[in-house]
């Protein structure tokens, strides 16, 4: 099976020693995004900014890998607050459709950054 490491500059770089998706088989697995800007490398103000940003991030990789975001066949949302959740529910749902992902939604001590979201992916081909 081929494995090939996925980057566009439309999406922030990683920030450690990984990619930002890699392609194995008929799979692309996204490691996860932040609400980072990827012309400033800042993250965006606030829970459902960040979130929007990510799932933009999302869709740059996804883009570069030749698939969109209706081939996310399941998703893991880091929240630092789980009172976030209906906020970051409400952007997520504007972005899937039926049939929606399969997800799982835990709120963690920290994430890089300071950032209050984070999402990643798996996506078939």
């Amino acid at each position: 099976m081929d494995i090939k490491a996925i980057s566009t500059h439309q999406a922030p770089a990683a920030i450690g020693p990984y990619s930002q998706a890699v392609a194995a088989g008929d799979f692309v697995y996204l490691s996860g995004q932040l609400g980072v800007n990827p012309q400033t490398g800042m993250l965006e103000e606030g829970v459902c900014a960040q979130a929007q940003r990510a799932i933009g991030n999302m869709k740059a990789i996804l883009k570069e890998a030749g698939i969109d975001i209706s081939r996310v066949v399941k998703t893991t949302v880091f929240l630092k607050d789980m009172n976030d959740f209906a906020a970051v529910n409400e952007i997520y749902a504007a972005h899937f459709v039926q049939p929606y992902p399969a997800r799982s939604c835990v709120q963690v001590a920290a994430l890089p950054k300071g950032a209050l979201v984070e999402i990643e992916a798996v996506c078939v081909r």
